[in-house]
């Protein structure tokens, strides 16, 4: 208790710090933080020295509300979950209702309405043939299904050997023991995992002719023990917020179909207008065998995911042995409530300019950013649909940064060698700018201090 307690106090003073507060007007900082706080086991968190998180309190629209009032606009939407800003009216009236009538029941055995009708829903929205939802309750989950899903698509079809998968450098595909061997096995943070996690085949993105000649070849190799390729359409997230261009992911596709593999599309992060289009994979005009989609689903209101297939695929667990049937079932799965907002959010992308918005963003955003190109420790500015990226040489500072965003009247969390910002797809022209504004600043200083 001692070691915790020593932690708690030495947080407080970098945190009354960051709030703008002195250790003397700390009864200010709201009890259940200041008496409390150590018991919660934060993400991607050193917690021995990290300071305490900023208390919020309340959302609205594009704002986070602090303890003390303050309001923040966050630009990054939740980790781009709340693609329609906070507590949007039409989604919250949906969740209310289904929270009258039903708010959880299991899909085994039984299912309901808003469970069938989001399924269809999704399946007339995507491209192609991928008409088949199975329903998790997170992206990693949704990863998960998808691995095994082409490891026993194979499996039924007397191939157990193809079990493996193809990913690229800098993959991110989440947390879960089969998704992060997904991931890049030396640059993720799931690095360190290595021996315990099962070896994938990573490569690099193929985007020059003789890179893809290497692919081509590669597959053909290893063609006999390969499940599937998995990429992450046009925006490698949490890797480090790489792009690439739809030729690329267009080459990929056809040279994973060309081998005779299934292609699995990561649109976690990427589906629901972030790139510019409704689903990233559009931009390219392919058709993957197995999306998942999952992060802004349901607006940023309750966590849901969705792993979908095409009908090829569905047809090889079809058949009277009930062994080929798939074996999986998430506890919250097609939870009622979490069905309820994302028909809101479809509503929503049904009835407002969305995709326009988001045009608008990237332009704001690519001009807006532009002058970070010039600072100190700068060494690429980016845009894509609504994903601004600043990336420099080395994040250094991170404490004094939340300081300076929080003061600023924003909130953002850089990471790795980069600041990014995915701001809700509803924020207002004068709201992007103040934020812009307030990163443009906020990075300008930083950069004084390399």
């Amino acid at each position: 208790m001692l070691a915790s307690a020593t932690r708690k106090l030495g947080e407080g003073a970098v945190f009354w710090k960051a709030m703008g507060l002195t250790c003397a007007e700390s009864s200010s900082v709201p009890a259940w933080q200041r008496d409390q706080a150590e018991h919660l086991w934060m993400p991607y968190t050193q917690m021995r020295n990290a300071p305490l998180p900023l208390p919020v309190v309340a959302t609205e629209d594009v704002y986070l509300v602090l303890a003390d009032g303050r309001r923040l606009i966050d630009g990054l939407a939740s980790w781009w979950t709340a693609c329609h800003g906070y507590n949007h009216p039409q989604i919250a009236r949906r969740v209310r209702q289904q929270l009258e009538v039903m708010p959880h029941v299991m899909l085994g055995g039984i299912h309901h309405e808003g469970a069938v009708t989001l399924a269809a829903r999704l399946a007339s929205l995507l491209p192609g043939d991928l008409s088949q939802v199975f329903f998790s309750d997170s992206g990693s989950v949704a990863i998960e299904v998808a691995m095994k899903m082409a490891a026993q698509m194979w499996r039924n079809r007397g191939q157990a050997e193809r079990n493996r998968f193809v990913t690229f450098r800098h993959a991110y595909h989440g947390d879960t023991t089969g998704a992060m061997s997904l991931c890049d096995p030396e640059r993720s943070m799931h690095a360190h995992f290595k021996g315990f996690l099962l070896e994938q085949f990573s490569q690099p993105i193929p985007e020059t002719e003789s890179e893809q000649a290497a692919f081509t070849e590669f597959l053909a190799t290893r063609r006999n023990e390969l499940a599937a390729v998995v990429i992450e359409p046009l925006v490698q997230g949490a890797g480090g917020m790489r792009f690439h261009s739809p030729q690329a992911l267009a080459a990929v596709a056809r040279m994973t179909r060309q081998a005779g593999l299934l292609l699995i599309a990561d649109e976690i992060a990427t589906g629901f207008g972030r790139t510019g289009s409704m689903f990233a994979c559009e931009q390219a005009d392919i058709v993957p065998d197995i999306l998942c989609l999952g992060k802004a689903l349901t607006g940023g209101t309750l966590g849901m995911a969705a792993t979908v297939a095409t009908g090829e695929v569905f047809e090889a667990f079809c058949g009277e042995d009930d062994a080929l049937a798939l074996m999986h079932g998430p506890t919250y799965m097609a939870n009622p409530l979490a069905c309820a907002a994302a028909h809101g959010s479809l509503d929503l992308f049904a009835e407002q300019p969305r995709l326009d918005q988001v045009a608008a963003i990237e332009s704001s955003l690519a001009e807006q950013l532009e002058s970070c190109r010039n600072l100190s420790g700068v060494v690429d500015v980016r845009t894509l649909g609504a994903i601004g990226v600043v990336q420099v040489e080395r994040l250094h500072s991170r404490e004094k940064l939340t300081e300076l965003f929080v003061e600023a009247g924003i909130w953002l969390r850089p990471f790795h060698d980069m600041f990014y910002l995915t701001p809700p797809l509803s924020i207002t022209p004068v709201q992007l700018r103040r934020l812009t504004a307030a990163t443009v600043d906020s990075i300008a200083q930083w950069s004084r201090w390399s």
